[in-house]
């Protein structure tokens, strides 16, 4: 029998939950499990039988640099096969992100995540939050921030990414305003990039005065 995938962990313990069995059915990058469970619903009674697959991809980083003397920001473009499938504009705006390495510390994956897809450099990092992004299939929990950084005149800025995984990374430099414009107009169609100009926006008054020394 082989060995049981390292990101394909067991269901912990929780009360009023009963696994039945827990099989892991693919072992690719990403481990899918089906898990067959009860629990115990919140008027106490027995929950029926429930099966579930589970799509293991673990931590990630996602990233929105900031350039708070010129008030702008950048985010970048690539092509995304989910996008086109779910009948969406495949080459997606959204922020820096990637998955971390087995111990990896999230502020460090973050500035090797934008490094390596937009070539910038933080001296500053704010945590914007960390949230589940598929809670109905999938555990990958990512950790965002607000990277501080020097950006040049708005417009693309260069492509990057990584050429051992065939990365295409196209980097946009917008002014803040914009760039939060394109989420009230529900023109940034990915959870990601959302949440990050979404708490930047909340935040950017603040940090506007303290950011800049």
């Amino acid at each position: 029998m082989s060995a049981r995938p390292p990101k394909a962990k067991p269901i912990p313990p929780y009360p009023g939950l009963t696994v039945l069995s827990d099989e892991v059915v693919w072992d690719g990058r990403f481990p899918l499990q089906r898990i067959r469970f009860r629990r115990q619903r919140f008027d106490g009674a027995e929950g029926g039988l429930l099966t579930w697959e589970l799509w293991r991809r673990g931590s990630a980083v996602g990233i929105l640099p900031w350039d708070p003397w010129a008030d702008r920001v950048a985010m970048i473009e690539q092509f995304r096969l989910p996008a086109l499938a779910a009948g969406l504009d495949p080459v997606m705006l959204e922020c820096a992100a990637g998955l971390l390495e087995d111990g990896e510390d999230p502020v460090g994956a973050a500035q090797r995540e934008l490094a390596e897809e937009t070539a910038l450099v933080a001296d500053r990092m704010e945590p914007l939050g960390r949230y589940i992004l598929t809670q109905g299939g999938c555990d990958e929990v990512i950790s965002l921030f607000l990277a501080r950084t020097r950006l040049p005149e708005p417009g693309h800025a260069g492509n990057h990414g990584l050429a051992s995984e065939h990365e295409d990374i196209r980097v946009l430099v917008l002014d803040a305003e914009e760039a939060i414009a394109m989420l009230d107009d529900n023109r940034i169609a990915n959870a990601t990039g959302a949440l990050c100009l979404a708490q930047f926006a909340r935040r950017r008054a603040a940090l506007l005065k303290d950011w800049k020394d």
